[in-house]
């Protein structure tokens, strides 16, 4: 059995603004669709049944067509990662060749007034983020798995440059994944009454039990 445990912490550090979540919410939109239609044609034949073993058989084929689904779904939003991935590449790579003036390009500052939060706060971040953790996708030979994911939430309350450092790339992914796919907007950073970018780290452990 694989769990996954998650701290929180925040740190401040310098980088390059990009939004990313529609990406995300496009690709989970589209699959919710598609497993609501299961759903639905699935229970008109399980309604339909009289015998439980027809009944037993038909609830194990709609686990495994939902199964596949996750694991399907999961391949777009790496596909949506990518995307994402590149984009913010481009963005540094015109900073640093000053197609962008380094003046405008927004600060992330040190101290503020109020920190970001989360709507419900750390322990409801946690909770969305273990939620969707695609557990499945993630291959390791050793029984604890770690990273440190850092990102920035922009004035808006979105977050954008999701970075996951750790040993097992495949975790890495995945927490990437889990933290632009979150359904809400945090509050952002307060100075002298101003929204301002901020910077959290997260760190991840997962156990294979």
């Amino acid at each position: 059995m694989k769990s996954l445990f998650l701290f929180l912490c925040c740190f401040i550090s310098s980088v390059f603004f990009s939004q990313q979540k529609e990406e995300f919410k496009l690709v989970k939109s589209y699959y919710n669709q598609h497993r609501s239609m299961l759903n639905t044609e699935f229970k008109k034949k399980f309604d339909a049944e009289t015998g439980n073993f027809q009944k037993a058989s038909i609830k194990q084929d709609f686990l495994f067509f939902m199964k596949k689904m996750d694991s399907i779904e999961n391949v777009a939003l790496i596909g949506a990662l990518l995307k994402i991935k590149n984009t913010e590449d481009l963005s540094r790579l015109q900073l640093e060749n000053k197609t962008i003036s380094p003046e405008k390009a927004p600060d992330i500052f040190p101290i503020t007034d109020k920190s970001a939060d989360y709507p419900g706060g750390i322990n409801a971040l946690r909770k969305e983020v273990a939620h969707l953790f695609y557990i499945d996708g993630v291959l390791s030979e050793t029984k604890i798995v770690k990273a440190t994911v850092a990102f920035i939430v922009e004035k808006d309350g979105t977050i954008s440059n999701v970075e996951a450092q750790g040993d097992n790339f495949t975790f890495n992914r995945q927490a990437q994944i889990a933290l632009y796919s979150l359904s809400e907007k945090f509050s952002p950073a307060i100075i002298n009454g101003d929204p301002v970018r901020y910077r959290f780290k997260l760190p991840l452990t997962m156990s294979f039990e």
